[in-house]
């Protein structure tokens, strides 16, 4: 990473995945590196998702995946979960055994708890984060977490389960206990759009309580467009947007934080240069 000629970014969180890139994926994407992010991440967050994410990742060299599911889609039971993870711990197990010379497949997730959309399932969500908590174990790999108005439940299984690879808390919400708490446990926090809306009153300290080399940035897309595309949908090349903020209320430059969390991602993602 030292003595990177240009301005590269790594968005550690997108979903190239996703039906809304149906249309124009490939056009998507080929742009995306043309605009200078370099890497990213198509994250997983079904089975379904998964699948599409390892195939874009064996297609594309700059793109990496992770396999997950999310709280957001787990079955009704648990035993139906169960079954989807077991569907899940397969088809891992089936990429590393033929995988080719690189392994793009870096890690678990997007796994969690999500109380604002799901309050019926509390307990198969908590079930599907805590098993796969142990698959990442399994795996040797880390996690990205996603939580939702389900801050001490998310914190309260992680200690209770910790995680030998450690992760990152994706689009991470502007909580200070959670931060605080992330931060103790040896998590990454990764930043998103959110950052640079006006109502995000609480956006200054908690950019201040994050130590640069314990930040991503994200977009999060098709999802959380950031200012001055707020409302659209969001591609990887937002992700500029994010930086110039985080430099703003860090008082860095853009290219301080390119670089520093280029190099997080690299390094929480055991992504070698």
């Amino acid at each position: 990473m030292e003595g990177r000629l240009k301005l590269e970014f790594f968005d550690s969180h997108a979903h190239y995945n996703d039906e809304k890139f149906n249309e124009d994926r490939e056009e998507i994407i080929e742009k995306i590196y043309n605009a200078d992010i370099t890497k990213f991440i198509s994250a997983g967050y079904s089975l379904e998702s998964s699948k599409k994410g390892i195939e874009l990742a064996e297609k594309y060299d700059y793109i990496y995946t992770t396999s997950g599911i999310s709280p957001n889609d787990v079955k009704e039971s648990i035993e139906e979960t169960q079954k989807e993870i077991d569907e899940l711990r397969k088809l891992i197990i089936e990429y590393k055994r033929g995988k080719k010379e690189k392994d793009k497949l870096v890690g678990i997730g997007e796994i969690g708890l999500d109380y604002y959309w799901n309050k019926e399932n509390k307990e198969v969500q908590k079930y599907a984060f805590i098993e796969q908590i142990k698959l990442a174990n399994e795996m040797n790999l880390p996690i990205a977490i996603h939580t939702r108005e389900a801050v001490m439940n998310t914190l309260e299984i992680l200690k209770q389960n910790p995680v030998n690879k450690k992760g990152v808390f994706h689009c991470c919400p502007f909580n200070r206990e959670l931060v605080k708490e992330a931060l103790k446990l040896g998590f990454y926090i990764s930043i998103a759009g959110p950052v640079t809306f006006k109502n995000s009153k609480n956006a200054p300290e908690i950019i201040d309580m994050i130590p640069i080399d314990r930040m991503l940035i994200e977009t999060d897309s098709p999802y959380l467009a950031p200012e001055p595309v707020r409302g659209t949908r969001n591609d990887s090349r937002n992700v500029k947007y994010t930086a110039q903020k985080i430099a703003e209320l860090k008082g860095l430059t853009i290219e301080e934080v390119a670089e520093a969390t280029y190099r997080n991602a690299e390094k929480l993602y055991n992504i070698e240069e």
